[in-house]
């Protein structure tokens, strides 16, 4: 899809799923990306106490009617071990610590750093 406003990756070797957003979600788009995230995860054999590093530094801030739709379509989506998450928007930061409120999660400017942070104690490096 040319135009898609996201992009999911799953890393196998580190039980990684990698998701990048690109822009802002309408209500509409929450549906279908969640749908997304769903299949995916059960497609590549992920279960509870993966990684996820959420790269939002193309996206901005989410509209509130959209975050409302986040939190019904993830309600009971398996639990990850850490969560990182990208984005050097102040605004952003707040808004994901008050909608993310998991001890496990971090929030880092790069993403590269982000990564090293979820995999320190990996025992295989791809």
């Amino acid at each position: 899809m040319p135009d898609r406003h996201y992009d999911i990756a799953f890393r196998s070797d580190l039980r990684l799923m990698d998701v990048a957003w690109h822009r802002y979600f309408t209500v509409h788009d929450v549906e279908a990306y969640a749908r997304a995230c769903w299949s995916e995860f059960d497609r590549h054999g992920f279960y509870p106490g993966y990684l996820l590093r959420m790269d939002m530094s193309r996206s901005a801030i989410q509209p509130q009617d959209a975050l409302a739709m986040f939190r019904t379509h993830f309600a009971g989506f398996p639990q990850a071990r850490r969560i990182a998450i990208v984005t050097a928007s102040a605004l952003a930061r707040l808004q994901v610590q008050r909608e993310m409120t998991q001890s496990y999660l971090q929030i880092f400017d790069r993403a590269d750093t982000a990564f090293a942070w979820l995999t320190q104690d990996v025992a295989a490096v791809a």
